[in-house]
């Protein structure tokens, strides 16, 4: 069913720390969902429906429900699409509100991944018996060489170039030099971004995402209440979910999941990528902006290159506003899961509550687009339209 226009996005909030030693997952869980609560001006008390992923400790939302002091959830869902989980919440919270199972549903995401010292590339034990892992584990694959295997891929089929992956950097950092909170604040150059070590041909280390502790967390409500409350009402107009695998043998590297969900939440919406000026895409590596652009159709497929380059993706210079918070790249990438964040930066942007020297003005629409797993081997995938209306 449609439910375009039936919820609204009344609650943001993304936790200050990048690094958090003296917290537990949990504390940053419910710590979030208080700063969201806030935001909104809405209690605990009002919520009647809880969604989390795989980073929530314990029994997931049964646990974590408990944990926040929940007294009246009537909807509980647990969706794991790695990053792309939280924007699939949102699209399931729509649907439950639109259907009256719930009015007021509270999301969270939280992790240590830096005071634990992971850096998101290990095999985990309990991916010991998924069904991949014995004919794909001797291999090594990791996050890392699967993506650099996708950007080596779309270079070969349509001349991409490393000068060009370069400048999705670029303009996160111009980006990140605002946000006070940003784990990389230094103003970077293509040559800077080159010059930093190949960590998997082709891909440098500054074309990789930071690894921080942190989290954050939304409210979607009903549009009854949005209207009572002070914020500025967000609206979810469209929202597409997908996944993509192996598909039998028959891999193409260049596109992702995004291919499906774009199309679908464009329609869903009622619009076209000509409509957005702001777009959150998750920036897990340079190439997973590239390729995700190209699927969402704001550039032809082998185009994303030209499309990206000389500062276009830079808020106020270029033709498409991205990641105005600095993005996975440069600000947070909360328990290896950007999702979240990609999904707060865009309702930022739409209240008009982005710094104003990234804030893109008159905002009427925005993007929040993702995937979670790997590019090159299977992966989930999430878009959002959201409108201020």
């Amino acid at each position: 069913m449609s439910f375009s226009n039936n919820a609204c996005i009344a609650g943001i909030y993304e936790h200050p720390l990048r690094i958090a030693p003296n917290h537990t997952v949990a504390q940053l869980h419910a710590e979030v969902a208080h700063g969201a609560l806030q935001d909104a001006g809405l209690t605990l008390n009002d919520v009647d429906g809880y969604f989390c992923a795989g980073d929530a400790p314990g029994m997931g939302p049964v646990a974590m429900a408990d944990y926040l002091g929940l007294k009246k959830v009537s909807y509980l869902d647990s969706t794991d699409l790695g990053g792309a989980s939280y924007l699939a919440h949102v699209g399931h919270a729509a649907r439950a509100i639109a259907t009256g199972q719930c009015k007021v549903a509270l999301i969270t995401l939280a992790g240590r991944p830096k005071s634990e010292g992971s850096s998101g590339t290990q095999v985990r034990s309990h991916y010991a018996s998924a069904p991949d892992f014995a004919f794909e584990k001797p291999y090594s694959p990791a996050p890392l060489n699967t993506y650099a295997m996708c950007a080596m891929r779309h270079m070969y089929e349509f001349g991409t170039t490393s000068e060009q992956l370069a400048w999705i950097k670029v303009a996160a950092s111009h980006h990140a030099q605002h946000n006070p909170n940003a784990l990389l604040k230094d103003v970077l150059t293509v040559e800077d971004v080159l010059a930093s070590p190949m960590i998997a041909d082709p891909l440098h280390r500054a074309d990789c995402c930071v690894v921080t502790d942190s989290g954050g967390a939304l409210l979607v409500v009903h549009p009854d209440i949005a209207k009572t409350l002070k914020k500025p009402v967000v609206t979810i107009m469209g929202a597409a979910e997908s996944a993509k695998g192996q598909m039998g043998g028959k891999v193409d590297l260049t596109y992702s999941g995004v291919a499906w969900t774009g199309p679908r939440a464009f329609a869903e919406a009622k619009l076209t990528p000509a409509h957005i000026r702001y777009a959150s895409i998750y920036d897990s590596f340079t190439i997973t902006v590239l390729i995700q652009l190209e699927d969402l159709g704001f550039c032809k497929k082998g185009e994303g290159g030209k499309f990206v380059e000389n500062g276009q993706l830079i808020s106020g210079k270029g033709t498409l506003a991205f990641n105005t918070d600095g993005g996975g790249l440069c600000n947070n990438h909360p328990a290896n899961r950007g999702g979240m964040t990609k999904v707060i930066e865009a309702v930022r942007q739409l209240r008009g509550e982005a710094h104003p020297a990234v804030q893109v003005p008159h905002l009427e629409f925005a993007l929040a687009s993702g995937i979670g797993g790997a590019l090159g081997t299977r992966h989930g995938a999430a878009t959002l339209i959201m409108g201020r209306l």
